[in-house]
């Protein structure tokens, strides 16, 4: 049995009972029932992952998978290709958004080639190369099956070590040139949506350029024919590596009844493609922020999520996990220090004319 086989075998729903007992306490905390907002629905969240009704996450880490996308052959994108090697040297540097802002929330940053089209001769960047980018969806499928499994199993073996050694949360995040053409394509598919509603301008293509990317996603579909009934079937037509890298992360955390955060459009993408392999991959999902890609809401749509924040950022990279980490780690203190009516010795019915 292979790895991506037996991962979505092994993957089984929130633990109920935990939920309801977290629920349970949160209701009888000296407040109006429900009040927190999202932060509870965290709380609760959690708990059902983990099955316990007390959580912290000490330890987190965010996954940034780098990889190139063919189709930027076709000026779907307004950076050139090279920036893609660029750039993920400047995520071990600290130079880049995610890395920065995983300094001040005191999280870890992973960086994964696993399909960059460059040799990337850095010791901090994990080589699991898949291939050299993706080729271009216009003419063809973007990689093989084979290859799209081997993507996948590298996102799964990369969470399952960082698990393993302790880390208590993940956050999802990509660098690529040309990714947000792979992932309107991916939301297309899954949705039914037409490209003009899931494709955005991206890095500040024109309106040319704009029109070219929408053309491009409609014929990368009308010639591949993906299956939306079939994952593998789409990411391995029209997906890049880097969303297939992330979408074992989620298949790995769902496996491994851990909590892991979406970031933005393209981790969404991944996160989609996720729980089209199994329904149960959304138990373990936590949405960071609403990102300015106007297809981003049909993906938390699509997703049934809600994401917890709405900054208008559309930086990708996983830059919107470290701001999750916090919201979240702000939950669990919540429920590890509010009190209840019993424990504050408050008489709970003098209170409740404003529950």
């Amino acid at each position: 049995m292979g790895l991506l086989e037996e991962t979505l075998k092994s993957i089984v729903p929130a633990d109920e009972e935990a939920k309801e007992k977290a629920k349970e306490r949160l209701d009888n905390f000296t407040k109006p029932i429900g009040a927190l907002g999202v932060l509870e629905e965290i709380v609760i969240k959690m708990a059902g992952i983990t099955g316990n009704i007390h959580n912290q996450i000490k330890n987190k880490n965010t996954v940034v998978m780098c990889a190139d996308n063919g189709v930027v052959a076709q000026g779907v994108s307004a950076c050139p290709q090279y920036f893609t090697k660029f750039l993920t040297e400047n995520l071990i540097k600290g130079y880049t958004g995610v890395s920065v802002l995983s300094k001040l929330v005191g999280s870890e940053v992973t960086t994964v080639d696993i399909g960059v089209n460059a040799e990337i001769d850095e010791p901090k960047v994990i080589n699991r190369k898949v291939a050299y980018g993706t080729k271009d969806m216009t003419k063809g499928p973007s990689m093989t099956r084979e290859e799209a499994i081997k993507a996948i199993e590298v996102g799964i073996e990369i969470a399952d070590k960082l698990y393993s050694e302790g880390v208590d949360i993940l956050g999802t995040g990509e660098m690529g040139i040309g990714n947000t053409t792979s992932s309107a394509a991916v939301l297309s598919v899954f949705s039914g949506l037409d490209p003009e509603t899931t494709c955005g301008k991206g890095a500040g293509l024109t309106e040319e350029q704009y029109q070219n990317k929408i053309n491009c996603v409609k014929k990368a579909i009308e010639l591949n024919k993906p299956n939306k009934e079939d994952a593998l079937d789409v990411l391995s037509k029209v997906g890049g590596f880097d969303i297939a890298g992330m979408c074992g992360c989620f298949l790995s955390a769902a496996k491994n009844r851990k909590p892991i955060v979406i970031d933005g459009f393209i981790s969404s993408a991944a996160a989609l493609c996720a729980v089209n392999f199994n329904p149960l991959v959304k138990d373990y999902l936590f949405p960071s922020h609403l990102s300015k890609e106007p297809g981003a809401v049909y993906m938390a749509k699509e997703l049934g999520l809600k994401p917890m924040l709405n900054l208008e950022m559309r930086l990708g990279e996983g830059s919107g996990c470290p701001l999750a980490f916090e919201m979240i780690e702000a939950a669990l203190y919540i429920m590890d220090n509010m009190a209840t009516f019993e424990e504050s010795r408050l008489d709970k019915d003098s209170l409740i004319d404003i529950r």
